[in-house]
């Protein structure tokens, strides 16, 4: 058995933990009953944006798909009307 041999496991979950043990993220924005995300409410879509300016993606923010895709659209019009910035200063 050479170094590159060995088989990997297959999932990503942490070691003694099931399927049924895990538990499922709801969407905020269907919890709520959201028809539409506002592009104008930058207090919410903030919650959605790293300090750096990069937007969270759906598997860590738990939103659906839909929801994901209106909240990108809506972050990016945000961006164009400067209600949220592209790109943040990072002291060093």
């Amino acid at each position: 058995m050479r170094f590159g041999d060995r088989k990997r496991p297959t999932t990503r979950r942490p070691m003694g933990t099931n399927m049924q043990n895990m538990k499922k993220r709801i969407c905020r924005f269907c919890e709520n009953g959201a028809l539409h995300i506002d592009y104008k409410d930058e207090k919410h879509l903030g919650r959605f944006v790293t300090e750096r300016g990069k937007i969270i993606p759906r598997r860590i923010s738990g939103t659906c798909a839909r929801h994901q895709r209106q909240l990108v659209q809506a972050i990016k019009r945000a961006r164009h009307i400067a209600l949220l910035p592209f790109v943040q200063e990072v002291a060093q």
